[in-house]
C-alpha cells in the first residue's frame, strides 16, 4: 500500500512538470522527406525535441507547398526555405525572419551535357537551361544578371526551360544544362546513366553567385512573444544538435529519414549518397547565421540590374537572438 501511494505521489509530482514541458511546434519544410531535412528527423526519431520539453510535427514540403504560405496562414510556426525566396517574399510584404542558418555552403549547380560545346559560362548564350522556379529561380536570374546574359532568348541570351523538378530535360536533350543540387538531381543524371565524364557542372559556389539555401524563418509578430522566443531556443538547439549528430553518422540518419519517408518514394543508396552530401554543406555550422554570408547573399540578390531580385537592402530579415541564446 505504502508502495502504492509513493507510486502515485511521484506520478503527480512529475505530472505538472510534464505537461509544462510539451511545447508544440509545427516545422514546415521546404521538400519532400528526404536527407536535405535529416537533422530535423533525427533531433526528433533522437528524442533531441523532447528533452528540449518539445513536441515537434514536421510537414513535408512537394510542388504544390510554398512555405512563406504556410506560414503565413498559421500551419506552421517555422519554415526551412532558401534566403532568396524568403527575401523576396519579405519585400512582397511577407514578414519572415532567419533565426538560424543550419546550411552554410550552397548546393546548387547548373549541370551541362558536354557535348553541347559549354565549357564556361561565355557559352552559355543561345542554349536553353532548364532552371527551377517557385523561388528557386532566384540564384539563376542573380547570376545571369551577374554575367550580363539576358534571359529572354536570342542569340546573345538564354532561352529559360521551366524545369520541373526532375531531369527530363537533360537526359532528352531539351535543354543544354539544367538546374540540380549536388545531394540530389545530379546523382539521378549519374543514376540514369550518363558518366560523369559526359557533364560540365557549375557550382554557383565556385562562380561566386551562391546565396543562402536551408534556414529556418518565423513570422516577426511572434518574436514579439517572450514565450514563442524561448520555444525557438530549443527548437534550434535540438535541431542542431541533431544536424551535427546526422554528419557523423550519415547512415543512420539516412535510414531515420526513410523510417519517416511515408510516401515510400525514397531508396536507401539514394538517401545515404544524399546525406553524404548533405553534411558537407551543414558542416562548420552551429546554426548560427554568418553576417558575411547574408550580406553576400542580399548583394548578389541586388545585382540584377533593371531586373534585381530584391530592389533594396532588407530591414530586420534576420536575428541573431534565438541562436545566441541556443548556443550559450
Amino acid at each position: 500500500m505504502m508502495k502504492t501511494m509513493k507510486a502515485a505521489v511521484a506520478a503527480l509530482a512529475l505530472t505538472p512538470a510534464a505537461a509544462l514541458a510539451q511545447d508544440e511546434v509545427t516545422l514546415q519544410l521546404k521538400w519532400v522527406t528526404q536527407a536535405q531535412f535529416a537533422g530535423y528527423y533525427v533531433a526528433q526519431e533522437q528524442g533531441f525535441y523532447e528533452e528540449e520539453g518539445l513536441d515537434v510535427t514536421i510537414k513535408p514540403g512537394g510542388p504544390d507547398i510554398a512555405p512563406v504560405q504556410v506560414l503565413m496562414g498559421g500551419g506552421a510556426d517555422v519554415m526551412v526555405d532558401w534566403m532568396p525566396s524568403a527575401l523576396a517574399a519579405r519585400e512582397q510584404g511577407a514578414p519572415v525572419v532567419n533565426i538560424a542558418q543550419p546550411f552554410k555552403s550552397s548546393g546548387m549547380m547548373l549541370t551541362c551535357l558536354k557535348e553541347t560545346g559549354i565549357e564556361s559560362p561565355d557559352d552559355f548564350a543561345g542554349n536553353t537551361l532548364g532552371v527551377w522556379f517557385f523561388g528557386n529561380e532566384y540564384p539563376f536570374l542573380s547570376w545571369m544578371s551577374t554575367l550580363g546574359i539576358p534571359t529572354e532568348g536570342g542569340e546573345d541570351g538564354v532561352e529559360v526551360l521551366k524545369q520541373g523538378f526532375n531531369v527530363d530535360p537533360l537526359l532528352q536533350k531539351q535543354a543544354a544544362c539544367i538546374s540540380v543540387m549536388t545531394y540530389n538531381e545530379y546523382w539521378q543524371i549519374i543514376d540514369a546513366g550518363i558518366s560523369e565524364d559526359d557533364l560540365v557542372t557549375f557550382k554557383y559556389e565556385d562562380q561566386g553567385v551562391a546565396t543562402l539555401e536551408d534556414g529556418l524563418y518565423v513570422l516577426e509578430e511572434n518574436l514579439a512573444d517572450d514565450a514563442f522566443k524561448d520555444k525557438m531556443v530549443r527548437f534550434v538547439r535540438a535541431s542542431m544538435k541533431g544536424w551535427k549528430w546526422a554528419e557523423e553518422n550519415p547512415e543512420e540518419a539516412a535510414m531515420i529519414v526513410l523510417d519517416n519517408d511515408e510516401t515510400g518514394a525514397q531508396t536507401e543508396e539514394h538517401q545515404v549518397r544524399m546525406m553524404g552530401e548533405i553534411a558537407k554543406l551543414t558542416a562548420g555550422s552551429d546554426g548560427a547565421l554568418d553576417v558575411a554570408d547574408y550580406d553576400r547573399t542580399v548583394a548578389t540578390l541586388m545585382a540584377g540590374g533593371s531586373d534585381p531580385v530584391i530592389t533594396k537592402e532588407p530591414e530586420g530579415a534576420y536575428t541573431l537572438e534565438i541562436t545566441d541564446a541556443a548556443l550559450q
